[in-house]
């Protein structure tokens, strides 16, 4: 399970960017493409918070669906997996949305 390792990381970032201060909820994006599985995320990062200024901080996931441009005819579409067929046949798509993987926001508690 990777998820244990990113979710590792993206607790390390977040405490290093609070500066000491209590983390309060942190917002993820999370593409349907990326081969992160968001509810495993969810599992690991109490798990990974405990002990930090992250711990009992909401998780807050966005998941972004998977979204391609066909390099053939310029349609777009949505995509449940990387790679597809547009309309028109081909299977010529660049992809545009749902690969990604970012701590969109943190919100922390003020300092006294």
């Amino acid at each position: 399970m990777h998820e244990l390792g990113i979710t590792r990381s993206i607790v390390a970032i977040v405490c290093e960017q609070a500066r000491g201060a209590k983390v309060l909820r942190v917002t993820l994006e999370i593409g349907k493409l990326s081969a992160v599985m968001p509810d495993a995320v969810r599992f690991c990062f109490d798990v990974c918070a405990r002990g930090t200024p992250a711990e009992g901080a909401e998780l807050e996931i966005i998941e972004v669906p998977g979204w391609a441009i066909c390099r053939s005819c310029g349609g777009e579409m949505a995509l449940a997996e990387p790679f597809g067929r547009c309309p028109c046949g081909s299977s010529s798509l660049e992809l545009i949305a749902g690969e990604e993987l970012k701590i969109k926001e943190m919100e922390v508690a003020e300092c006294a």
